[in-house]
């Protein structure tokens, strides 16, 4: 069976990476709501308010500095923090500087994305551009017809447009941060289409515009010396900066909010973190939507070397196919041959925010924890899958994949959709908490092959099998170091009541006519319509009831049975 792309062309199929061991996760945080009192609001506001200003104005110094060597670096945050610590403190002036260099780098790798992407489109317009319209012998193909090369013409040049600013901009180091987000600040001009009134707008804005964290220090108490949470006292103190001193409610400058703060989730590896005097990061922040504050810890973990891949094998794998929508899982024993019913976990996040997405992702990933432990398998077994290329492309995609009209729509929809990469960070992190490991497969054809070797078989086990399932029994194969398709002469599934056998029958008689020769079906009248209608006949009458024979007495076996 041939693959999509090169290798279809050449003929040869694509050469298959060995499956290897996920890397445990090298840091966690945990999230706790914070009840807070009308006081304790009035000065995490402020607090917010300031900070937030305070980082908007170090952005903004970053920013205009451009891209920076490593000394050139030290040396400007060294500058930025000692102008910083004056007006806050030496943490948290730290913790201002570490996020404006943090999103700098991330607003240059967007940059640098961006050029990739225009730089695909427009190598595939100009690939195609070559061939005279309606050429369909060489690959890639010309387009259809001369007026959709036209349009593409067009599109090639606004396409090199963009691509010339954005190389102007990474060759010049020159970036742009909206502290906020650009999709709240774009939605100020639409609030009819977004739903909600200015007031809550700008309640929004400058919500997502506060900071307030800080980060830990390992040998300080407790980890950090800017928020304190007292682990068996259960409270949580802020060290307020010079101009909000006069809000404190603590010695040293400090507010302690009224409310307990308990972390409900993994709170005892914060509270050892935080009583061994190991580096503690903590974060508040406020949802406007909820009207609800929470604070994050997060800490540094130390996972070791992974198990070996060996080791691994010797025990049940549940291997996962993701797919737009749902999850497809099956659980594959040692031996290559799955075992229990086929598993389908719903997802449904198309037109969902980020945070429900989450939030069901999340869900999903408990129950496929949920049905490991319950079958004992010692890992889980996912595609690693990339749509870069597909992503980057976008609708100049050509090849085996749609790129016009709606199935294009459809499928770039269900490309961008795919939470690929989360889905795989989410399950490493909350599978290495279960003492789970995750392999991760080379996902070269494992619909197509599960399709062809697995799907009538799994259908005769379970009758809810899809060839989804049939694919994730190919990565659970593929994870124990087995090819997908099946021995030859193996018996099926379903041995007492299915039609595979593993011996063949023996011969049975069978029915003859009158003339002792094999009997024929009864002619079955052509399917097609007739133009004319049939003459009608008269049928001879029925039979009496006393005239009708009896059943048998021993089943007669007909051709199909034998």
């Amino acid at each position: 069976m041939r693959s999509s792309g090169m290798g279809a062309r050449s003929g040869r199929l694509r050469e298959i990476r060995p499956p290897f061991v996920a890397a445990a996760p090298q840091g966690a945080r945990v999230r706790t709501r914070l009840r807070v009192s009308p006081q304790d609001a009035i000065v995490l506001e402020a607090l917010g308010a300031y900070l937030g200003r305070l980082a908007g104005r170090d952005l903004a110094a970053r920013c205009a500095q451009g891209r920076l060597g490593a000394a050139e670096l030290k040396v400007s945050r060294r500058e930025r923090k000692r102008d910083l610590t004056g007006l806050s403190s030496s943490r948290l002036a730290g913790t201002i500087t570490r996020t404006s260099q943090d999103q700098w780098q991330r607003a240059e790798q967007n940059l640098q994305d961006k050029a990739g992407t225009l730089r695909a489109r427009v190598r595939k317009i100009e690939a195609r551009l070559k061939l005279p319209a309606g050429d369909r012998a060489e690959r890639p193909r010309g387009y259809a017809s001369q007026a959709e090369r036209y349009e593409k013409q067009r599109r090639l040049q606004a396409l090199r447009a963009r691509l010339a600013d954005a190389e102007e901009r990474i060759a010049a180091g020159r970036v742009s941060v909206c502290r906020g987000g650009r999709a709240l600040a774009r939605a100020r001009h639409h609030l009819e289409a977004a739903g909600i009134s200015p007031e809550q707008w700008r309640r929004r804005w400058a919500a997502a515009r506060w900071l307030i964290s800080a980060d830990g220090e390992s040998g300080r108490r407790l980890g950090n010396d800017s928020i304190h949470w007292h682990p068996g006292e259960r409270w949580l103190e802020v060290n307020l900066p010079g101009p909000l001193a006069h809000l404190a409610n603590a010695p040293g400058g400090r507010y302690r909010l009224s409310c307990e703060v308990t972390f409900p989730h993994r709170g005892g590896e914060v509270a050892a973190q935080a009583e061994s005097r190991g580096a503690v990061r903590y974060g508040i922040w406020f949802d406007p939507v909820k009207n609800r504050w929470y604070a994050d810890a997060s800490w540094r973990v130390s996972p070791g070397p992974p198990p070996a891949l060996e080791d691994l094998r010797l025990q049940p794998v549940l291997a996962v196919d993701l797919n737009h929508g749902h999850l497809d899982a099956w659980v594959v024993l040692p031996d290559g041959n799955p075992a229990g019913p086929a598993v389908t976990v719903p997802l449904g996040l198309d037109g969902l925010p980020a945070s429900q997405r989450d939030g069901r992702l999340r869900a999903a990933v408990s129950e496929l924890i949920r049905i490991a432990k319950q079958h004992r398998c010692a890992a889980a077994a996912v595609e690693d899958l990339n749509f870069e290329r597909a992503r980057a492309e976008g609708r100049e995609r050509h090849g085996s994949r749609p790129s016009h009209g709606r199935r294009g729509r459809v499928f770039r929809r269900m490309a961008a959709g795919l939470p690929t990469g989360q889905f795989r960070d989410r399950l490493s992190q909350m599978c290495f908490n279960q003492g789970i490991a995750v392999i991760a497969v080379d996902a070269a054809y494992t619909s197509r092959w599960g399709a062809a070797y697995w799907l009538a078989p799994l259908q005769d086990k379970d009758q809810a099998a899809t060839g989804h399932h049939a694919a994730a029994v190919t990565i659970g194969r593929r994870a124990h170091g087995h090819r997908a398709r099946r021995r030859a002469g193996v018996t099926g599934t379903v041995q007492r009541n299915g039609t595979r056998r593993a011996t063949p029958r023996a011969p049975q008689a069978r029915q003859a006519n009158r003339d002792n020769g094999p009997r024929q079906a009864p002619r079955q009248p052509p399917s097609r319509r007739r133009k004319t209608g049939q003459a009608t006949r008269d049928h001879p009458p029925p039979q009496a009831t006393q005239d009708h024979s009896g059943p048998p007495a021993e089943p007669i076996l007909t051709i199909a049975q034998c």
